[in-house]
C-alpha cells in the first residue's frame, strides 16, 4: 500500500507585535501571505506555482478569526485563489484575534493577557469559534470545511467533541514538538486516529539530534527539516507501514527578513520544498499526496498501535543545523 502524504499550509495573518508594543505596531495582513519580494509573491504566489508545476494537490488551513481585524478581505481573495487553483481550502483558527473585539483593547492589555488557547475550553466556546470560521467561509464563498488545525496545535479532546457538533470530521491538530497534549492518549506522532469519532492526522513528529540522553524533538516542518531527513522519514514511515505522513509549513516560511520592511527570499526553504514536490512525484508508486477533505469520506483504522517514533541518521541532522544557520547568517 501507499502512504499518504499530506503537504499541509497554514494559510494566516499575524499579529505583529501589537500586544508589546500597541502604540506603535498593529498586524500584518496580506503580506505574510503574499511574502512579495520585488512584486513577486515569494510565498502563496511560490507555493501555488510550485504545487502546479508537480501536479500536486495541498492543504491550505485558513484562518478565519482574523477578519475581527481586516474583515471578510484580503484573506477572502486568497481562500477563493486557492481554490481556484485546485487545493483544499480547510479551517484554521486563532481565538487571540477575538481579543480585538473589544473597543479598548490597547488599555485592556495591562488587566488581562490576550490568550490563543484552544485546549482547557468548554465546548460551549470551542463550538462558538468553530461556528464563527464556517460562517467566514460561506460568506467568502467556499464550501462548508471538513478538517481543522487549531492554532498552536493546541488540543484536548473538547476540541474533538465541539467537532463533531459542528459537523468538522477531519483535524489535524497534534504536533508533539510544538505543543504537547496533557493527555497521553493524545500524543500521537503519525499515522491516523479516532478521536471522539473524528479522524485525527497528526503532524510527523521524530528524534532529530541525539546527545546522550537528551534527543532533539521535531516536528516535520520545511524550515526544520532538511532535504535529506524529509527523504530519510518518508522511506523509513513506508518501509514500516504507517498509513499517513503530514507535514506543516506556513506562506511566510519562503521568506525572509522585515515584514514591514525588506523581505528577501529565503532560498533554502524554496529548494526544500521544490526537492520534496520532485521527490514524491518521483516515487509516486510508493506515496500517494492527498489532501483531509478526501479523508472525510474515506474509512479509517485506528492504528495507534502502530504509532512509533521514528529518527534520522545523525549525519542528517548535523547537516541541517548547518545549513540553517549559514541561511540565517546570509539573512543578516
Amino acid at each position: 500500500m501507499r502512504t499518504k502524504v499530506f503537504i499541509t499550509i497554514d494559510t494566516e495573518f499575524s499579529i505583529g507585535g501589537s500586544f508589546e508594543d500597541p502604540l506603535n505596531k498593529r498586524p500584518i495582513g496580506a503580506q505574510n501571505v503574499l511574502c512579495e519580494v520585488k512584486d513577486r509573491s515569494e510565498g502563496l504566489g511560490f507555493l501555488l506555482e510550485t504545487f502546479k508545476a508537480h501536479e500536486i494537490s495541498a492543504t491550505f488551513f485558513v484562518e478565519a478569526l482574523q477578519t475581527e481585524v481586516f474583515g471578510d478581505q484580503p484573506m477572502g481573495d486568497f481562500a477563493q485563489a486557492i481554490a481556484r487553483a485546485g487545493h483544499e481550502v480547510q479551517l484554521h483558527l486563532h481565538p487571540v484575534w477575538t481579543y480585538f473585539e473589544r473597543p479598548d483593547w490597547e488599555q485592556h492589555l495591562t488587566l488581562e493577557a490576550p490568550t490563543d488557547s484552544m485546549h482547557g475550553r468548554s465546548i460551549a466556546q470551542l463550538t462558538a469559534w468553530m461556528e464563527r470560521g464556517i460562517a467566514t467561509f460561506a460568506r467568502w464563498g467556499l464550501p462548508a470545511p471538513t478538517a481543522l488545525r487549531t492554532g498552536n496545535l493546541m488540543v484536548d479532546r473538547n476540541v474533538y467533541r465541539a467537532m463533531a457538533i459542528v459537523g468538522l470530521s477531519v483535524g489535524s491538530n497534534v504536533a508533539r514538538a510544538l505543543f504537547e497534549p496533557d493527555e497521553q492518549a493524545l500524543r500521537f506522532n503519525a499515522g491516523m486516529h479516532i478521536v471522539e469519532g473524528i479522524t485525527e492526522l497528526p503532524v510527523f513528529s521524530y528524534a532529530g539530534l541525539k546527545l546522550g540522553r537528551w534527543t532533539e524533538r521535531k516536528s516535520l516542518t520545511i524550515t526544520g527539516t532538511s532535504t535529506a531527513e524529509v527523504v530519510s522519514l518518508l522511506q523509513c514511515a513506508h518501509r514500516v507501514g504507517t498509513s499517513a505522513v503530514v507535514l506543516l509549513t506556513h506562506c511566510h516560511e519562503f521568506v525572509k527578513g522585515d515584514f514591514r520592511g525588506k523581505l528577501e527570499i529565503n532560498r533554502l526553504n524554496q529548494g526544500r520544498l521544490v526537492a520534496l514536490c520532485r521527490f514524491l512525484r518521483e516515487a509516486s508508486d510508493r506515496f500517494e499526496v492527498t489532501t483531509m477533505g478526501r479523508m472525510a469520506s474515506e474509512p479509517v483504522v485506528d492504528v495507534t498501535h502502530r504509532d512509533v517514533m521514528f529518527s534520522v541518521p545523525a549525519r542528517h541532522a548535523i547537516s541541517r543545523m548547518f545549513e540553517n544557520k549559514l541561511s540565517e547568517w546570509n539573512a543578516i
